[in-house]
């Protein structure tokens, strides 16, 4: 079977090439620049995440693990669609005061929609598209439906950020990871000459700076009230907080407080 890899640089996705490699497949590796290399925004270092400016260097490792499993790799320009897909998704969200789910967005419209269809575009046949999730997909043999289920891992199971995967998408995605744990896939990765990944530390993040950064947009002054309706401070714009927040709240208290709303409208937070 050909078989497309999404491959991130990281430990899981190297792993998932060389569990399938291993099986007899062929295999070729695949990734997506996502970056504006013209974007002035930075990020913290060493701080692991799906977007920022230290994506050359992912994609640097990416390619080293697939020439050490000698497979071919291909890197698919995305930063325009992406920027449409998400970015801008990611800013409308926080500006109608909701906190975006970017991953679970990015899972179905990129990772397995836009990257596959870039792949057919570039008229490179393949039978499946693999990544290093930890999650697994079986048929219901009275249905013929495809299940999306928890990986063996109950700790790094992936399976919620998947949920919205369509029938034709879980069709032909494959999880080699899905009988292994975290700790498993570091071992097999050093076993398997890919040491330099073993250790990487994993992408917890959307973006790798301040996500506020990628807001864009302009101050707006408001009031922070309480369950009252007392105001008690104020506030640089709504979509600097999310529901159940506590930290940065700029409230100074006794005891914990949380944010519980956002009234866009009357551009207000309420904690």
């Amino acid at each position: 079977m050909k078989i497309a890899v999404g491959m991130s640089g990281g430990v899981d996705s190297s792993v998932a090439a060389w569990l399938l490699k291993e099986a007899g497949h062929d295999v070729f590796g695949v990734s997506m620049a996502l970056w504006d290399r013209s974007s002035v925004l930075t990020a913290a270092p060493q701080r692991h995440a799906c977007y920022g400016p230290d994506e050359a260097q992912e994609l640097d490792t990416a390619r080293h693990v697939c020439e050490q499993l000698d497979m071919p790799f291909y890197v698919f320009d995305c930063a325009k669609q992406y920027q449409e897909i998400m970015l801008a998704y990611f800013q409308e969200e926080y500006q109608a005061g909701r906190t975006p789910n970017p991953c679970v967005r990015c899972n179905q419209l990129v990772k397995f929609g836009l990257l596959p269809l870039m792949i057919e575009l570039a008229n490179m046949p393949f039978d499946a598209f693999a990544t290093g999730h930890y999650a697994r997909v079986t048929q219901d043999a009275a249905t013929g439906r495809f299940l999306l289920r928890k990986g063996k891992d109950g700790k790094k199971d992936q399976s919620y950020f998947l949920y919205r995967l369509s029938q034709q998408q879980l069709a032909r995605s494959r999880f080699p990871l899905a009988q292994y744990r975290k700790e498993d896939v570091r071992a097999i990765a050093r076993r398997a000459g890919l040491g330099a990944v073993a250790d990487i530390a994993e992408s917890q993040d959307f973006y790798s700076g301040d996500y506020r950064d990628l807001l864009c947009l302009p101050e707006c002054p408001g009031n922070i009230v309480d369950t009252n309706g007392h105001v008690i401070g104020m506030h640089q714009g709504v979509w600097h907080y999310t529901i159940g927040q506590r930290k940065g709240l700029g409230i100074a208290a006794a005891e914990p407080l949380y944010a519980i709303g956002l009234d866009v409208n009357a551009n207000t937070v309420i904690i």
